[in-house]
C-alpha cells in the first residue's frame, strides 16, 4: 500500500435543489486495498459514487487522484483516470457473448473490420489473470450465464481497460452462497493485484470478509473511515444506524441531513 491515496476526496458537498445530500464528505482509497463503503438507504452512497464517476458534478470540495487535483465532469473523464464503476444492474447485453460485452463501445479494429482474434485473446487473458475458472468459453452468450458469472464478466470488463480504481455496487446482492464466495474471492484478488477497490455492500459478513478499511456514511456525512481490523461488527452497525459508536463517529452536535 502506498502512503498517498489513489483517490482522495475532501470536503465534498452535493445538493439537489433544496436538499443537501452530501455534507463535507472526506473519503480516501488506497491501491492494493478493498475499502467498503457502507451506510443505510439514503445515506448518500450512490450520490458519492456518482460524484466519483463523473455522473454528478461536485458542488464544493477537492477531488484528488494520485495526490494531484483532478477535474471529473463526465464518466469519460473518470475512465481516463482509470476509474471504472460496476453498477448493480451490470449493464450487460444478454444477446451478446462475453467478448462482445467486454469490448462493447470500445471494440478493437483491424482496418475497417473488427479484430475478433485480438479481442478474444485479451478477454481470455484478463479472465485468466483474475484466475476465473467458472466461465467455460468467452464465446458464451451472457444470457446463458449465472448471476455469479455475470458479475465476474462485469468486473473483468472493468479491469480490462488498465483501470486503477474499481467501484463495485452491491456485487453479491442477488447471489447464492457459492456464487457470493466466488465473487468475493475475485474482489480480494483485484486488490491483491494492486488495484484500489471500493465495495458498496449492505452485507456485513461480506464487508468483514474482504475489506481492509470501512467508510461509514450517515445521513450524507462520513461518520468514520477506519481499518476493518480496528472495529467490530456491532460498532459498524452503530455507525450506520446512528452515526456514532462510543468515541467513534460524528459529534453529538452534528445535525441530521435532509
Amino acid at each position: 500500500m502506498t502512503a498517498t491515496p489513489i483517490l482522495e476526496l475532501r470536503g465534498i458537498d452535493k445538493t439537489f435543489g433544496p436538499v443537501q445530500v452530501l455534507h463535507d464528505v472526506a473519503f480516501s482509497v488506497h491501491a492494493g486495498e478493498v475499502t467498503a463503503l457502507v451506510g443505510d438507504n439514503g445515506a448518500g452512497k450512490s450520490t458519492l459514487v456518482k460524484c466519483i464517476g463523473g455522473i454528478h458534478p461536485i458542488d464544493a470540495g477537492e477531488y484528488l487522484f494520485d495526490g494531484k487535483p483532478a477535474t471529473v465532469h463526465s464518466p469519460r473523464d473518470a475512465a481516463s483516470l482509470g476509474i471504472e464503476i460496476v453498477y448493480q444492474d451490470l449493464a450487460l447485453c444478454d444477446n451478446l457473448d462475453i467478448v462482445q460485452n467486454m469490448f462493447l463501445g470500445r471494440e478493437k479494429r483491424s482496418g475497417l473490420v473488427l479484430d475478433d482474434a485480438t479481442m478474444e485473446e485479451m478477454a481470455v487473458s484478463t479472465l485468466a489473470g483474475l484466475s476465473v475458472r467458472t466461465v467455460k468459453s468467452v464465446r458464451q452468450k451472457v444470457a446463458s450465464l449465472s448471476g455469479g458469472q455475470r458479475q465476474t464478466v462485469a468486473i473483468a470488463k472493468a479491469v480490462l481497460w488498465n483501470s486503477r480504481l474499481v467501484v463495485l455496487d452491491e456485487p453479491t446482492a442477488a447471489l447464492g452462497v457459492a456464487q457470493t464466495a466466488q465473487v468475493l474471492e475475485l474482489v480480494r484478488r483485484l486488490a491483491d493485484n494492486g488495484l484500489a477497490v471500493v465495495l458498496i455492500s449492505h452485507n456485513m459478513n461480506d464487508v468483514f470478509a474482504v475489506s481492509d478499511r470501512i467508510a461509514a456514511l450517515y445521513l450524507g456525512r462520513m461518520a468514520a473511515q477506519v481499518r476493518t481490523s480496528d472495529v467490530t461488527h456491532a460498532q459498524v452497525v452503530e455507525l450506520i444506524t446512528s452515526g456514532r459508536s462510543g468515541d467513534l463517529g460524528l459529534a453529538h452536535t452534528t445535525g441530521a441531513a435532509s
